[in-house]
């Protein structure tokens, strides 16, 4: 896939360490691709089988429901990936923000053979360091509380929803395509709020700008991939874009969630002044929180305190 070394040659990462260097220095020695070759490297993101089914079913009947067909697929970051995608190459790049008005351009057979072709791949492949149910869990939370920052505001809600339903795949990317970053999980966890300058550090991008990346392939809007590349900086973008100040909060509540913070937590980490500048409070962010937030699963112990401010 591009790296300079066969997986075969690589010292075991965890056991191996030069003197008196950090992770960074692991990760960084064995990386020979940059961004941009990154970004072209053959990847499918993983579907999840339950949601491939059931919107087979639905696809099978005479008449299908199309607002059942969007909230099943919308709860799929690959299928809501590819729909943006094949839907926005259609003459309207730039356009469609959301699943329903993606379903609203597209013929059904188009729909109907992009999900076979999901159920037809190694949908659930595993990816190095990531237990992919957790994974869309945690993204599911975040394209929830997205969407409902966004209503409060009277911004985009489709939009909101997909950012924080896609706003990690980057992450998946660099893990297939960069097995080693998964040394950097023993410092900094992939929920943990200091992920991406983790990466940053090591291999000299991101998550982020892998995503946001992805969705300039995909002609998703210009305010989608600002969002996405400027999620855990709002500020850094030049204009700032109001979405990545929604997503960055929404990610803050899920990761929270995720990691399990305690009510101390989360009031030291939360970032007021990306909440003040949308006119909004800690309370204001906590009443959006949904009523069907998805189960906490299992994977590595939480980390409640380590990381908790960014």
């Amino acid at each position: 896939m591009g790296l300079g070394y066969s997986l075969s040659t690589l010292p075991e990462i965890g056991r191996w360490r030069p003197p008196a260097v950090g992770t960074a220095y692991v990760v960084r020695q064995f990386v020979t691709m940059g961004l941009q070759e990154l970004l072209s490297t053959p990847f499918v993101i993983p579907s999840i089988p339950r949601v491939v089914a059931l919107a087979l079913t639905e696809l099978g009947r005479p008449r299908p429901d199309l607002r059942r067909l969007a909230q099943l697929l919308g709860t799929d970051p690959a299928l809501s990936c590819r729909l943006l995608q094949i839907a926005n190459a259609a003459g309207l790049a730039g356009k469609l923000h959301g699943v329903s008005e993606a379903l609203a351009v597209l013929r059904l057979d188009e729909v109907r053979t992009l999900v076979m072709h999901a159920a037809s791949s190694a949908t659930f492949k595993a990816v190095p360091g990531i237990q992919l149910a957790q994974f869309w869990s945690y993204s599911l939370d975040a394209a929830r509380v997205s969407r409902a920052i966004a209503g409060l505001l009277h911004l985009d809600p489709q939009a909101a929803y997909c950012v924080g339903m896609i706003h990690a795949v980057g992450e998946l990317l660099l893990r297939v395509a960069l097995p080693n970053i998964v040394a950097l999980d023993a410092k900094v966890g992939v929920f943990e709020p200091k992920r991406a300058r983790a990466e940053l550090q090591a291999v000299g991008f991101c998550f982020t700008q892998v995503t946001a990346g992805l969705a300039r392939q995909w002609k998703l809007p210009h305010n989608m991939f600002d969002a996405l590349e400027f999620q855990h900086k709002p500020f850094d973008n030049d204009p700032y874009e109001p979405l990545a100040g929604v997503l960055h909060l929404a990610l803050w509540r899920a990761r929270a969630r995720q990691l399990q913070w305690s009510q101390r937590a989360l009031a030291v980490s939360f970032p007021a002044l990306v909440a003040e500048v949308l006119g909004l409070d800690i309370d204001m962010v906590l009443q959006q929180d949904p009523i069907d937030w998805t189960p906490v699963r299992s994977g590595p112990a939480p980390q409640r305190s380590r990381t908790a401010v960014s």
